[in-house]
Formats: C-alpha cells, sequence, structure tokens
C-alpha cells in the first residue's frame, strides 16, 4: 500500500463502514498521513483484481509498544463491495499471514462485530479462534446498529512457524 493508493483504501473503508458492521468509526480519515500514522507501514497490503483494481486492502497495527508485544499486531482487512464474494479477502488474508510471519509476528488479533458474518467465517478459514467476547465496549454512532451499545470478539491466530522456541 503506497499513499496513491489512498483514494480507493478511503472509498474501499467507506463502504465497509456504511454496513454498520465493520468499525466503530464513523467515517475514514480525510487524510494517507491519519490513516497511516498508527499503522505498521510495512504490513499494509492491497490486492487488486485482474484489471489493476485496487480491490481490497488489510493493514497490521501495533497492540502495544512493549516490547514483549513486538510480535503481536491487530488485523484489519477490508474488501469493496463489488469484489466480495470473490475469495480476493482470502487471497489477500493469505499474502497478510506470509508476509507478518515474515516480519516475525507470531499473533494477529481482530475485534469483530458478531453479526459480521462474512468476516467471522475468513477468519476462521485462516486459523483465527475465539478467544473472547468484549461485552458492549462501544456504542454504534450508524449503520442498523445506530445507538446500540454493541459487542466484539476478539478472535487470534498464532503463528505455526515464529514465536514457537
Amino acid at each position: 500500500m503506497t499513499e496513491a493508493d489512498w483514494p480507493a483504501v478511503r472509498r474501499i473503508y467507506a463502504e465497509g463502514i456504511a454496513t454498520g458492521m465493520a468499525t466503530f468509526e464513523s467515517a475514514p480519515p480525510a487524510a494517507w498521513t491519519d490513516f497511516i500514522k498508527s499503522k505498521i507501514a510495512d504490513c499494509c497490503l492491497v490486492a487488486r483484481d485482474a484489471a489493476g483494481t485496487l480491490a481490497a486492502w488489510a493493514v497490521l497495527i501495533p497492540v502495544s509498544s512493549r516490547p514483549v508485544y513486538r510480535g503481536v499486531a491487530e488485523m484489519s482487512l477490508y474488501v469493496s463491495a463489488l469484489h466480495r464474494g470473490q475469495r480476493i479477502g482470502d487471497a489477500l488474508m493469505a499474502e497478510m499471514i506470509r508476509h507478518s510471519e515474515a516480519q516475525g509476528f507470531w499473533t494477529l488479533q481482530s475485534a469483530t462485530f458478531p453479526q459480521n458474518a462474512a468476516s467471522l467465517a475468513l477468519q476462521q478459514r485462516h486459523g483465527f479462534r475465539l478467544v473472547g467476547i468484549r461485552a458492549k465496549i462501544g456504542r454504534l454512532s450508524h449503520g442498523p446498529l445506530a445507538g446500540q451499545w454493541c459487542d466484539t470478539l476478539l478472535l487470534e491466530r498464532r503463528s505455526r512457524l515464529v514465536g514457537q522456541d
């Protein structure tokens, strides 16, 4: 992912936000610098379709600045509305797992709304497991659950290659 990808990344993020089941955020950041500042720069990937159109993106976000957690990151993955159901998310997830392990990450985690069945199925196909429920962790400001306190499911994937010693 580069700054040149930002318009497409922002559009796909806005599509995910509009579902009301992807994030507590109500709008994407206005600028690339605002978006990228909290991400692990070497772990921001995009997927393109056969025509070269940006179809999906995934990023890793550090969970802590403490050195002991340097190999643990939160993952976000968004697929454009036009490309959903075409297994682009599967391909990008597999690539992010390979890439994150090459970068030394031993655990990927996510916070997913229980209503987001497609995201949960994607994660489970790639070895993520449910480790907890964060009950009424935040209130949604938009979408079908606007105004409601919502749970998120905490899922994690432990690498079979990194951190096994």
